[in-house]
């Protein structure tokens, strides 16, 4: 087969990808084992791919995989601002990549899990070239 198996069913396995997903774009960073977030990675990557498409066909498509979570709650003035992780994905994420075809995501190696010696990573977004030389400059 093409993809992983993870140990698991394919319910299981659809809905913890669902779940690692979504938490990687609400907190733009996870730390989860290596083969996990090779998988996660792919989808991801589908994931801002629909965002960037932006139709309402594609809106549909990623609101049928990602989990209908908070991502963000902010307060302006008199109002409060709640944003869901499709909102997020739509709203912030896609235009951070407008310019990127592919490779949204990147998996850096740690150390293995104190326990059962799992090979660990962290599962990112990839920064920008110049978001890093302004957070540099600020720095």
């Amino acid at each position: 087969m093409g993809y992983r198996k993870l140990g698991r069913t394919s319910a299981q396995r659809k809905a913890m990808l669902r779940d690692l997903t979504s938490d990687l774009i609400i907190n733009e960073r996870i730390t989860t084992t290596e083969t996990r977030a090779k998988e996660v990675s792919k989808m991801t990557d589908k994931m801002v791919t629909l965002g960037k498409r932006g139709d309402l066909h594609a809106r549909r498509q990623a609101a049928a995989f990602v989990r209908n979570e908070l991502a963000t709650v902010s307060e302006t003035d008199d109002e409060i601002v709640v944003q869901t992780v499709l909102q997020k994905l739509f709203n912030d994420l896609a235009p951070r990549f407008a310019e990127r075809n592919g490779g949204y995501t990147r998996v850096l190696k740690t150390e293995p899990r104190r326990g059962d010696g799992a090979p660990m990573a962290i599962l990112e977004f990839v920064v920008r070239a110049e978001t890093a030389e302004t957070e540099a400059e600020e720095a």
